[in-house]
C-alpha cells in the first residue's frame, strides 16, 4: 500500500508540474502541437489541473495480456471521460518498465482524474456515463483501488 501511495503522490505531482507548464507554453502561442509526432493535424486541448480533489484509480485486468479486453476497456473509459461534466483533468496511464524496487507496476491502467471539489467528485460518481462505464467494464476487472485526495492548502 505503501508504493502505490509513493506513486499516487508522484503522479499527483508530476500532473500538476505539467499542467503549469502547459499552461505557461498556451501563453506564448495560440495552438500546442502534442509531441512525437504520433498526432498529425490534431490540436493538444489540455486542461489545467484542478488541484483541490484529486480521483486516483488503480485497475487490474482479469486478463491483462488480452488485447480484446484492454480495447474494450480503453474504448468504455474513453467514452466515459468524454461525456464526463465534472471532471477537470483527466489522465489515463499504464505501469512503464519499473527501474526502482519502490515503483509499483503490478496494475493494469491508472485513472487520474481532477475536480474543483468533493462535491463535483460525487456528481461525477453519480452521472449516468460513469455507471455505463461501470456496467459495461466491471466483467473486465478482477481488482479497483481508489484514492481520493484533497489539497493541503
Amino acid at each position: 500500500m505503501r508504493t502505490i501511495g509513493t506513486t499516487l503522490l508522484f503522479l499527483v505531482f508530476a500532473l500538476t508540474a505539467y499542467g503549469q507548464t502547459e499552461t505557461d507554453s498556451r501563453r506564448n502561442s495560440s495552438r500546442a502541437e502534442p509531441k512525437g509526432g504520433n498526432h498529425k493535424n490534431e490540436k493538444l486541448s489540455m486542461k489545467e489541473f484542478d488541484p483541490h480533489f484529486a480521483h486516483t484509480v488503480f485497475f487490474w485486468l482479469k486478463n491483462p495480456d488480452s488485447q480484446e479486453d484492454r480495447m474494450a476497456f480503453e474504448t468504455s473509459l474513453k467514452k466515459f471521460l468524454s461525456k464526463s461534466a465534472y471532471a477537470k483533468t483527466t489522465f489515463i496511464g499504464k505501469p512503464p518498465k519499473a527501474s526502482r524496487n519502490v515503483v509499483d507496476g503490478s496494475f493494469t491502467y491508472s485513472l487520474i482524474l481532477s475536480f474543483e471539489s468533493a462535491e463535483a467528485q460525487q456528481h461525477y460518481q453519480d452521472e449516468p456515463p460513469h455507471k455505463v462505464f461501470i456496467e459495461e467494464s466491471e466483467k473486465l476487472w478482477e481488482k479497483v483501488i481508489v484514492y481520493d485526495s484533497q489539497s493541503v492548502n
